[in-house]
């Protein structure tokens, strides 16, 4: 993999890594050696095994327990346990990646800390047996359920278990804490959803990357056996069986709308899937809950909501997918939160204020912001019009302009470029798409401007043809025409209908996705689209301009090829009065302009 790096200086490679997912590198394996015995470690002892479940599948479980000189410490201890689909041991280059080494979860700090990790590989996937059915379905989440209930119950355990991950391994801490297994106790995770539908295919659109391709049977065989499979041979059956895996993308593909039936799983899957539709056993008192997020990362916008519902202690950092924030220790504050919640340790993070987030200043300076309210959620959005007037625009700039005054009419068309390149393999956050679509740009701020929450783009549009997909991004232009993406949306036009959210949607515009509510538009008329775009507390800087695009592709679109029509869709963006379109950002106080 090249060395891409994010925004905030990452190595791409390194947020993978972090997070254990195999990247289309590491399907070229080396010959597995036999698994050893179950290791030692100054700090930890090591053993992995074959558990059964409900229905006989065997999952591949590792427990890692403190220890002093190669043996067990006596006594009992909570257990922090991480489910995942990335292989929780396998060998690359010769060595062993061990997801208990992974810096991004802490687990060494916690086993010193007097904790008991257990990892394990989901069904379907790794060393485990049997067949991944579908992308946390609630097969995987009884799984966990019964994991947690066994570890639970050994004699090394106080009955107490946590649970933590980031991404998919999120994923799995929201399913599993659906069924509310007697012993959990807290929850910490981070970067994954409320609403399946609206993350996956976020305004009707599959555009990220949980559309990618399924593995290849080479990567799960780079897995460790479990100790007593000397030969790999249970590893190799287990691989076997994963043949008959759901493919991931084709299941996204197939279910257009929200109540869908899969051919896949034949049931409407996202209702399944979606944590949202589980909402009184994730509020159930039992569960402390701590959600963690960073502003360059598409779940953030379900964090802030699932934070809101569940009323969810929450930290937002800088950055992106999965990347430890250098302003907040992720394993520190785990560690602190299951202290007390699987300890009892009066260490005061309950009464800490229950959101916390890093505001970015310019510079690439910033601010810690501690509150009682979610980001944004007491903050008026302003609105900003889009304009083609040509007394309207900016000097220097020919096209659009943005303002916070209402335009003369006029309008601005462009014909979908598909042209947009592919982007990062792992594209956690859009690219800036200049000359793809159309432009509008503000006049340079006199001040520094400080957004803080959620932008709602109100679009007045025409279409040549009955449907296509649309998408925004608000952006920041530097002086010296550098820019930024700071927030985006997206929606297909036939899904533009209004409705009402089965959850607080925190007042944002919601699309139910249902079959019965979508509808074509009607070539050459005016229709709306309402778009919530992802949030953001980021301040504009003096002398920057804001600047909206609106595009008709993107290049996390992984099936732009196949979608791709000639001609392309004609769009016609409409800059007309207080009916016309307009972008409402939630600015803390009224920028001002030169």
């Amino acid at each position: 993999m090249a060395k891409t790096r994010t925004r905030f200086g990452w190595p791409l490679g390194a947020v993978l890594a972090a997070v254990a997912v195999p990247t289309m590198s590491t399907f070229a394996v080396a010959p597995l050696a036999a698994s050893p015995t179950p290791s030692t470690n100054p700090d930890f002892i090591r053993e992995s095994l074959y558990v059964p479940v409900r229905d006989g599948t065997k999952l591949a479980v590792n427990i890692y327990r403190p220890a002093r000189d190669g043996v067990a410490l006596s006594g009992t201890y909570p257990v922090v346990f991480a489910f995942t689909p990335y292989r929780a041991r396998y060998v690359s280059d010769g060595k062993i990646v061990d997801l208990v080494d992974s810096p991004l979860f802490g687990f060494r700090d916690l086993l010193k800390a007097g904790y008991v990790v257990a990892t394990a590989d989901i069904r379907g996937k790794g060393a485990s047996f049997g067949a991944r059915r579908g992308f946390l379905d609630q097969t995987e989440a009884h799984d966990g359920y019964d994991l947690v209930e066994w570890l639970a119950k050994k004699p090394y355990a106080t009955g107490k278990v946590g649970i933590t991950g980031c991404s998919y391994l999120g994923g799995t801490t929201m399913l599993v804490a659906g069924t509310l297994p007697p012993s959990l106790r807290a929850v910490f995770t981070g970067a994954t959803d409320l609403d399946k539908y609206s993350f996956v295919r976020n305004g009707g659109i599959t555009a990220q990357f949980n559309t990618r391709p399924d593995e290849p049977p080479e990567v799960d065989l780079a897995s460790v056996p479990v100790d007593a499979d000397r030969d790999g041979a249970l590893l190799k059956a287990a691989v076997a069986q994963h043949a008959r895996n759901t493919p991931m993308g084709k299941l996204w593909e197939t279910m257009p709308f929200r109540d869908s039936v899969s051919p896949l799983t034949g049931n409407r899957f996202w209702e399944e899937v979606g944590p949202y539709t589980h909402l009184g056993a994730l509020k159930n008192p039992r569960l402390a809950w701590y959600f963690w997020d960073n502003w360059e990362d598409e779940p953030t916008e379900q964090m802030i909501k699932a934070a809101g519902n569940i009323r969810s202690k929450l930290f937002i950092g800088p950055g992106s997918h999965c990347v430890p924030p250098t302003q907040f220790s992720v394993p520190n504050e785990q560690q602190r939160f299951f202290d007390h919640y699987l300890k009892g340790v009066d260490n005061g993070i309950d009464r800490d204020p229950l959101y916390s987030w890093w505001e970015e200043r310019p510079n690439g300076t910033g601010a810690l912001i501690r509150s009682a309210t979610l980001p944004g959620t007491r903050v008026a959005r302003l609105p900003f019009y889009l304009s083609t007037a040509a007394n309207d625009r900016p000097a220097a700039f020919d096209k659009g302009s943005v303002a916070p005054t209402v335009p003369r009419p006029g309008s601005a068309a462009f014909d979908v470029d598909y042209d947009v390149g592919k982007g990062e393999y792992f594209a956690f956050w859009p690219q800036v798409l200049d000359g793809k679509g159309v432009t509008f740009t503000s006049r340079a701020l006199s001040s520094d401007t400080t957004l803080t929450g959620y932008p709602v783009a109100h679009l007045t549009a025409a279409l040549d043809r009955r449907d296509a997909p649309l998408f925004v991004y608000l952006e920041d232009v530097a002086p010296d025409g550098s820019v930024h993406m700071i927030s985006f949306g997206r929606l297909l036009a036939s899904m533009r209908k209004l409705s009402v959210a089965p959850y607080d949607n925190l007042g944002l515009p919601y699309h139910s996705a249902l079959k019965a509510d979508s509808a074509a538009v009607v070539p050459g008329r005016r229709f709306q689209l309402d778009i919530a775009m992802s949030p953001r507390a980021y301040v504009f800087a003096a002398g920057h301009r804001l600047r909206v695009t609106i595009t008709g592709a993107d290049p996390r679109q992984r099936n732009l090829a196949a979608i791709q029509v000639s001609p392309p869709p004609h769009f016609t963006i409409f800059a007309s009065g207080p009916q016309g379109s307009r972008i409402d950002i939630p600015f803390k106080t009224k920028p001002a302009f030169r």
